[in-house]
């Protein structure tokens, strides 16, 4: 007698979410733009006015990040997302190009699998669901067991909006009681992924064999450059390192500094109020075995606060502290603080020249972090652009808090996201940041140009 499929139920549940996702897809295809845009404007909308209840279910959920922190990520994303996506074609002819005589016609790609992670259990959601309903598609999204009610209730609300505006029903569904395996299923089961969270999860998700959209691994180096207001580079630094308990994956975490100006700078950092720091080899010791355990991040110290870590570590941190800072032996192989901490806990090391610090960064995002970001504080365009075209980076953010605006800002030309893709560097398909373009395919009306010239053979080859 052969043992009974003890994946069959799983698989029958997944494939009851695709089918009825695959029934409201259908219908929701035939929406005219202005009835997409009201359902993406709502949903926007709707978590911007609701950031404070839904930051308070975040953190008593997941038990990580700062409450004040995800009021304003809340707010910020939402605002910074609808901002981008209103005005935006992106339903039946999207654009003309009268040069080359094409005309544009959008199309969605169908069911779209939005895997969201723990660090991110509201915004990631909604983004990757305003990205996939503006295009057309039904989504399906895949939560963190451990953020399994947040994502069920913005689910329910956001059906509720769509409802409101004569949407079909299981538009936006979620996964419920999920696996490793049950997220497999749906990745192969639906036309399209976007992956948020874990290099194996991601991973998982480029074998799907379905278009898959992942991120890498973060591991910011910030490089501040002689020449600046090193206060406003500083409190520029404090901010984004610190946000959120620091589990932004685009956070600070590695400061590079003038070596004349390194014990000046620290005495910024301090002068916050709200970085402690110490170099005390025994403490800065005890922090790393704290924060990495086996060579590999301590998961229990993903976005806590500065003061639970150093309890962790036995380090009586101040209440206040919002960072710990702490000297690095190296950069690269040389100290473990050069790899990803998604914590507040950032290393500084001094640098002699410019490109000392952009090798030192170099030598960190290939330890851990490639293909995803650094940041600089510089006044020189030189300097800049040598930064741009040495690191392998996705994106370099310039004379800005990086966690807050390498996905995209009000006052920059990155597009807002939650999804930043790291291109081959990071295992990635894209090498910028997932936008409501990537989810839907665009069929090109090709015409003969009249105007055109056929140049000979000659002219082509001299």
């Amino acid at each position: 007698m052969s043992m009974p499929d003890r994946a069959a139920p799983a698989d029958a549940e997944i494939q009851d979410l695709v089918a009825k996702a695959r029934v409201a897809q259908a219908v929701y295809e035939t929406f005219s733009q202005e009835q997409v845009d009201a359902i993406v404007h709502d949903i926007g909308k709707y978590v911007y006015d609701n950031a404070e209840a839904l930051a308070r279910m975040a953190v008593d959920e997941t038990s990580i990040g700062n409450f004040e922190d995800k009021v304003l990520k809340k707010k910020g994303k939402a605002r910074v997302i609808w901002n981008h996506l209103k005005g935006k074609k992106s339903r039946n002819i999207i654009g003309e190009d009268p040069e080359n005589n094409l005309v544009f016609v959008a199309k969605p790609m169908g069911v779209v699998a939005a895997v969201c992670p723990v660090t991110n259990p509201v915004a990631t959601p909604m983004c990757n669901g305003m990205f996939a309903l503006k295009t057309g598609n039904a989504v399906i999204f895949a939560p963190h067991p451990k953020a399994q009610k947040c994502t069920e209730h913005l689910t329910q609300e956001f059906m509720k909006i769509v409802k409101k505006h004569g949407g079909p029903d299981n538009l936006i569904q979620t996964v419920r009681n999920g696996s490793v395996e049950k997220t497999q299923d749906l990745m192969r089961s639906v036309d399209v992924v976007v992956a948020t969270g874990g290099g194996a999860m991601v991973k998982s998700a480029y074998s799907s064999g379905k278009p898959s959209y992942g991120v890498g691994a973060g591991n910011v180096p910030v490089i501040i450059d002689r020449g600046v207001d090193y206060k406003e580079a500083v409190d520029k630094i404090v901010t984004g390192a610190a946000f959120d308990n620091g589990i932004i994956c685009s956070h600070e975490q590695f400061v590079l500094t003038p070596e004349e100006s390194y014990k000046d700078i620290i005495s910024l950092f301090k002068d916050t109020g709200k970085v402690w720091f110490t170099d005390d080899e025994k403490l800065v010791q005890k922090l790393r075995e704290v924060v990495f355990v086996g060579g590999y991040l301590n998961k229990d110290v993903v976005g806590k606060s500065a003061r639970e870590i150093g309890a962790l570590a036995g380090i009586d941190v101040p209440a206040s502290t919002r960072i710990i800072l702490v000297p690095s032996k190296g950069s690269g192989t040389v100290d473990i603080l050069a790899k990803e901490k998604l914590c507040p806990v950032v290393a500084i090391l001094p640098y002699k020249t410019f490109q000392d610090a952009v090798n030192h960064a170099k030598a960190n995002l290939l330890v851990e972090g490639a293909g995803h970001s650094a940041a600089v504080h510089s006044n020189n365009e030189d300097n800049i652009r040598l930064a741009g075209v040495q690191l392998p980076i996705s994106r370099l953010v310039v004379n800005q808090p990086s966690s807050l605006t390498a996905g995209g800002s009000l006052t920059n030309g990155f597009a807002p996201t939650t999804t930043l893709g790291c291109g081959s560097w990071g295992g990635n398909s894209i090498s910028e940041n997932l936008d409501y373009k990537h989810l839907m395919n665009v069929s090109r009306i090709g015409k003969v140009i009249t105007h055109k010239k056929v140049p000979t053979d000659a002219e082509i080859w001299g």
